[in-house]
């Protein structure tokens, strides 16, 4: 019942701004439809419906039908996002015009406006689709000298499902294997949590070739459906899942933390403290988000990584991640002694758009 009330007040949203985007079109252009038949209005209409019926589909189809619809209705709702912003300005300069400058055309300052908003969604749309490779070099107390200038790859968030599926993961696993990394840490979502087939869409993660092996925690997507059934897939292509637990890699302590733990304050403790860390060795937290950082530096943990923000994946959001998450949001930063990097992460949620974030894979150098 709670989910058809929060589908029921989405659609309305939608329907809401898509009427809003439709009326400010209509009302600049002031061009009546041809024939009298409001073939615009049903459009819009339509187009309302696409996202939230394409993600009911892909929650429970995988096939290429769904897929395709999925994807069309992402891209939709990028460009939409744009659009509605765009429809925003519109009235903002019309009316800042009416006071200054009365003699501007509303006909030309809607196309200006909404010429603006496809070249960033377009924009975004094809910064999306190239994954950068970030190089950190990291400094960690008490690192075992066997591990300096060593590398060790932070892959979080690749989503994949109905928009980017087992050739993307392939490419990704290729991109890792020319940087040769001695061990591969997996910060959750590598699933977007839609129907699929879980064993298939991991395959391509055998290939990784680190000597100390990839490590994998789940995301919060991972918890959408049935957490186990991405753990068996995961664990069947070959990498490790750290369930709540401790390894030693050559003298360096990981912990991993699965993200519906990591975000109990007292369950996250008790797994850290269970965890037993040596305080003169060096340690890892890889979890999904920077949430409760202050535990993790209470446990004197050196380094989390995680992803999860986006960094609020695409203009405006951006802004408003960053308030949530501050300096977290991504990037090396420091909480006391604890060094905190959070990525970007390699894949899209929702609209396949970057703007103003970059998708990446990170590499760190430790000194």
């Amino acid at each position: 019942m709670r989910i058809l009330k929060f589908a029921a007040v989405v659609q309305i949203l939608l329907l809401a701004t898509h009427w809003f985007v439709y009326r400010t079109w209509t009302s600049f252009r002031a061009a009546p439809d041809p024939f009298g038949i409001p073939w615009l209005a049903i459009i819009f209409a339509v187009l309302s419906l696409t996202f939230l019926s394409a993600s009911l589909l892909a929650w429970r189809y995988s096939n290429l039908a769904v897929r395709v619809y999925y994807m069309v209705a992402s891209v939709w709702l990028g460009f939409f996002t744009y659009f509605f912003f765009a429809s925003c300005l519109s009235w903002i300069v019309y009316a800042i015009a009416r006071l200054l400058a009365p003699g501007w055309s509303p006909r030309l300052i809607l196309y200006a406006c909404f010429a603006a908003a496809f070249a960033a969604g377009l924009c975004g749309l094809i910064n999306s689709a190239f994954v950068r490779v970030r190089r950190v070099p990291i400094k960690l107390a008490n690192l075992p000298d066997s591990w300096r200038g060593r590398v060790a790859a932070l892959v979080t968030d690749a989503h994949l499902g109905h928009v980017r599926g087992v050739a993307f993961a392939r490419r990704l696993v290729a991109k890792l294997s020319r940087f040769q990394p001695d061990v591969v840490f997996i910060g959750g979502d590598l699933y977007d949590g839609t129907a699929a087939d879980a064993r298939r869409l991991a395959e391509p993660l055998r290939n990784i070739a680190a000597p100390f092996g990839a490590f994998f925690i789940t995301g919060n997507h991972e918890e959408f459906r049935h957490r186990a059934e991405y753990i068996d897939a995961v664990q069947h292509a070959g990498v490790r899942v750290l369930n709540n637990e401790k390894v030693i890699l050559d003298g360096l302590q990981l912990v991993g933390v699965h993200d519906r733990d990591s975000a109990l304050p007292e369950r996250f403790r008790a797994i850290l403290r269970d965890a037993r860390l040596d305080p003169e060795a060096s340690s890892i937290l890889l979890t999904h988000a920077p949430n409760l950082l202050g535990i993790a530096a209470d446990e004197k943990i050196d380094l989390q990584l995680s992803g999860h923000t986006h960094g609020g994946q695409f203009f405006p959001f951006t802004w408003f991640t960053s308030r949530i998450y501050g300096p977290f949001v991504h990037g090396l930063n420091r909480l006391g002694n604890l060094l905190v990097y959070t990525s970007y992460g390699a894949g899209t949620w929702g609209p396949p758009f970057r703007l103003g974030t970059s998708p990446e894979i990170v590499l760190f150098s430790f000194e």
